[in-house]
């Protein structure tokens, strides 16, 4: 299984990569939201694990994107844990919503899940 990992934050990311690998699921990772459509697509990505908050877009645009030309799961990974936050995340097409701090063994079952 590949996860596309998208986190601009590497205190986050590093750990996290590490934490799914160890779990036995391979990763490429992403720090831009303008990088996640090519990598989507140019890889065979399982899963994507989109964080909300990066530096030159919200992920709730990604995923918008992402929904008009692919079905690939999407959990959604931030630390934006309001309600509406979650409810228009699932709506616009997140497969999950995790709250961070959160698992990784957890996360990791919840890939598998999707």
């Amino acid at each position: 299984m590949l996860v596309l990992v998208v986190e601009d934050d590497p205190a986050v990311s590093a750990p996290l990569i590490e934490g799914l690998q160890r779990n036995g699921i391979e990763t490429e990772h992403v720090a831009y939201a303008t990088q996640v459509l090519a990598a989507a697509m140019d890889s065979n990505i399982d899963v994507i694990l989109l964080d909300l908050g990066l530096p030159d877009g919200d992920g709730l645009d990604v995923l918008r994107e992402l929904r008009k030309v692919t079905d690939i799961p999407v959990i959604i990974a931030t630390a934006r844990g309001d309600e509406t936050d979650r409810i228009v995340g699932l709506e616009l097409g997140a497969d999950d919503y995790v709250v961070k701090p959160f698992s990784v063994r957890e996360l990791a079952a919840r890939v598998r899940a999707v």
